[in-house]
């Protein structure tokens, strides 16, 4: 592995800043508070980091104020653990306790705010979850005192789609993982080995090159093409005419990676060779175009210029052409009509195209980049221009 690893964690003040980011945004939106339950807003103000997400039994909850520090309302298993984040404030209930599992403890939190517009914001709209049962959320709501309840959704993207260098760092770390597991993996590939196969064995190389996790390995196969992207593996071997995709989510300190790669088995027809040709120069326009200034919209129109003129008749049932990318494999915005985000240096993105070129046969192709003062970094080691192909 590299010397030049990033540290594990942030510093404390990585989250002050965030914090401050998000009392000037809560003081413009007119919010004495937001509410964070969602796993990864939780950690990126809190730096509490556990598997016990896994469970759903309990809900765990972070206050960030308009002034003053944020109040952790976990549930009294997380006590120690939160105890060991720059979080100092840390209230806990005994859990599970289905009949009051934070409420009361969230109401008292609430309405002991220094009030100055009665509301406060919650992760209630695009990509976001409230991270406890409904029947708990309309309780509080009723019993918290000239309080309104509003999204906060837009406030929380606003901040977290703009990566810090730090965060930055952890994302080009996974990339590299994701690069090298590819490219390790392409010598293991085997004619004749199903998608579970595949699959297996392309964790288990990620985790020798450094992943922490591997949560989203999608490995999908057809003759002459494939029909989707996001069901699999199967029991299907790759033999003579099958393309494969893998598609990977690596992990590194929490930040994915997000990209694929196709392979063909063989041999590869003319009608692949042509579509896979489309989507790489697709994927080179994104690239070339991707600068600050642009729209996310931009940044489809200009994959989608290309695939145009290679004759695509239709997109592919992904319904966009890249995304954010950070502490969530997909992360807002989307590259797609109607788009109107504007990109800024910082924002981490993935490039896209895909194009189906028969009925029910398609290839898509994805990148990673970052988005700096004068243009952007590409953080994946790009893709071969022709596909591989595995022989017998």
């Amino acid at each position: 592995m590299p010397t030049d690893t990033p540290p594990r964690g942030f510093p404390v003040e990585e989250f002050e800043t965030r914090v401050d980011k998000a009392q000037a945004a809560m003081l413009a939106g007119q919010m004495d508070a937001i509410v964070l339950s969602m796993p990864q807003n939780f950690r990126y103000f809190s730096g509490f980091n556990s598997q016990f997400w896994e469970s759903p039994t309990r809900p765990f909850f972070l206050v960030v104020p308009r002034e003053g520090a944020p109040i952790a309302a976990v549930p009294s298993i997380g006590g120690p653990g939160m105890e060991t984040t720059w979080v100092s404030d840390i209230r806990t209930w005994p859990a599970p306790c289905p009949e009051d599992d934070g409420v009361s403890l969230l109401d008292g939190i609430l309405s002991g705010l220094p009030r100055r517009f009665g509301r406060v914001g919650w992760e209630m709209g695009r990509e976001s979850i409230i991270r406890m049962p409904i029947v708990d959320f309309d309780r509080l709501r009723r019993q918290v005192d000239g309080i309104e309840f509003v999204d906060a959704s837009p406030l929380i993207w606003g901040l977290r789609m703009v990566k810090s260098e730090r965060e930055i760092n952890k994302v080009r770390e996974a990339c590299r993982i994701g690069s090298d597991t590819f490219d390790l993996f392409l010598g293991r590939i085997n004619y004749g080995d199903t998608e579970v196969e595949m699959a297996r064995d392309f964790r288990k190389t990620a985790f020798e090159c450094g992943a922490d996790n591997a949560p989203f390995v999608s490995v999908c196969s057809g003759q002459g093409g494939y029909s989707q992207v996001i069901v699999g593996p199967q029991e299907t071997a790759q033999t003579d005419g099958q393309i494969m995709f893998i598609d990977t989510g690596l992990q590194f300190d929490a930040y994915f990676c997000d990209f694929d790669r196709n392979f063909a088995f063989g041999h590869i027809d003319d009608a692949a060779r042509r579509a896979h040709e489309a989507v790489w120069n697709a994927t080179q326009a994104g690239i070339d175009a991707a600068r600050p200034g642009i729209t996310a919209e931009d940044l489809w129109a200009a994959q989608n210029r290309v695939l145009e003129a290679a004759g695509a008749v239709s997109g592919n049932n992904v319904g966009r052409s890249g995304h954010g990318l950070g502490m969530h494999l997909t992360e807002p915005p989307s590259n797609m009509p109607g788009e109107t985000t504007v990109l800024r240096p910082g924002m981490v993105m993935t490039v896209e195209p895909g194009m189906e070129y028969l009925p029910g046969k398609m290839i898509v192709h994805e990148e990673n980049l970052v988005i700096t003062e004068d243009g952007c970094e590409l953080l994946t080691r790009r893709a071969a221009r022709e596909m591989p192909v595995i022989s017998a």
